[in-house]
C-alpha cells in the first residue's frame, strides 16, 4: 500500500472542499470493504483518502408511507438486510442485502458504498433499480439527484464528480398490491459474486391485472439492464403461466452476458430466463397476498 494522507471531515462541505483540492486523487471510506482492499493491491493509490464517518446525518435511515425510504451513505447492509421495514416494504433488496458477502463484511460495508462501486454483478442495484431509487449528490458546486439507473455509466463508473459524494439514497414507498423478489444464481448466495441476478417489482391492479412491473437483470452486462419489451409484454394483462414464460424468454433477449470464469454466455442467458419466470412468480404470489 503506498502513502497518502488521512482526513475526517465534519462537515459535507468540509468533504468536498478536500476532494476538490485533491482534484481527482482523492478517495472517500465508509466502511472501506472494497477500498481498502483495491489499495492493498495497488488497483486504487490515492493521494488522500477521506473518511465520512464523523459527517452528522449521514447515518439516516428512516421510511414513512408518504416519502419512502431514506437510506444514508453511512448506513451498512447488514442494518438493512435486519430492519422489520425493508423486509416488510422492500424485500428484494433486504434479499440482496442478505445474499451480500459474509456476515463480517455486511456489518462494515455500506449500500450507498456498494452502488458506487457500480460492479456489474453487485447484488443492491437490480433491486434498487427496480423500485426506482433516486440518488442524492452533494458537491462543491451544489446537490443534485438524478435516477440511479442512469447514475450507472459502466463497471466501476458513475455520473460522479471528483467533486461530488452521494448522501443518501431514497427509494419511493411501495404501493398496495405489490410484490419484490430478487433472486441471486452463483456458485453459493454469500461470499460469491452473482452469476446472474434478477429483480423484479410487480404491481397488480384491483381486477389482479398487472399495473406495473420493473425487470432488472444483473451480471449480465456491463450494467444492470432493464427487461424494456418484458416489461410492456405485462402491463395490463393478467398474469398466468404463458404470460410469464413469454416475458421471462423477451428477458433473455436483453442480456449481453459474456463469458468468464464463473459462467458462460450461452448458460447466463438461459439462467435468465429461469429465474425471471422464477422471480416473476412470486412477486406476483406476494402482490396477492
Amino acid at each position: 500500500m503506498k502513502f497518502f494522507e488521512y482526513a475526517e471531515p465534519a462537515s459535507l462541505e468540509e468533504a468536498t472542499e478536500l476532494l476538490q483540492q485533491c482534484a481527482g486523487a482523492a478517495s472517500l471510506m465508509a466502511g472501506g470493504t472494497d477500498l481498502m482492499v483495491m489499495m492493498k493491491e495497488h488497483v486504487r493509490t490515492p493521494s488522500h483518502v477521506v473518511n465520512i464517518k464523523k459527517i452528522q446525518g449521514l447515518d439516516d435511515f428512516r421510511f414513512n408511507a408518504e416519502d419512502g425510504l431514506h437510506i444514508g451513505a453511512l448506513v451498512t447492509t447488514r442494518q438493512i438486510e435486519t430492519s422489520a421495514v425493508t423486509r416488510r416494504h422492500y424485500a428484494s433488496l433486504a434479499k440482496a442485502c442478505t445474499d451480500f458477502a459474509s456476515i463480517q463484511v455486511r456489518n462494515r460495508a455500506t449500500l450507498v458504498g456498494n452502488v458506487c462501486h457500480a460492479s456489474p454483478s453487485a447484488d443492491s442495484l437490480p433491486a434498487l433499480i427496480a423500485d426506482r431509487a433516486l440518488v442524492h449528490i452533494h458537491g462543491a458546486h451544489g446537490k443534485r439527484q438524478c435516477r440511479l439507473e442512469e447514475f450507472i455509466k459502466g463497471p466501476g463508473r458513475t455520473t460522479l464528480g471528483t467533486d461530488e459524494l452521494v448522501t443518501h439514497i431514497e427509494i419511493p414507498a411501495p404501493a398496495v398490491r405489490t410484490g419484490k423478489v430478487y433472486i441471486k444464481h452463483g456458485r453459493r448466495s454469500q461470499m460469491e459474486l452473482a452469476t446472474v441476478g434478477v429483480a423484479v417489482t410487480l404491481t397488480l391492479d384491483a381486477q389482479g391485472c398487472i399495473k406495473a412491473a420493473s425487470i432488472i437483470l444483473a451480471a449480465v452486462g456491463p450494467t444492470p439492464i432493464r427487461a424494456s419489451a418484458a416489461e410492456a409484454l405485462l402491463q395490463g394483462r393478467s398474469p398466468d403461466q404463458a404470460l410469464i414464460a413469454a416475458a421471462s424468454q423477451s428477458a433473455a433477449t436483453a442480456a449481453t452476458p459474456i463469458s468468464d470464469v464463473r459462467a458462460s454466455a450461452e448458460y447466463r442467458s438461459d439462467m435468465v430466463d429461469v429465474l425471471t419466470a422464477r422471480a416473476l412468480a412470486l412477486a406476483i404470489k406476494e402482490a396477492k397476498q
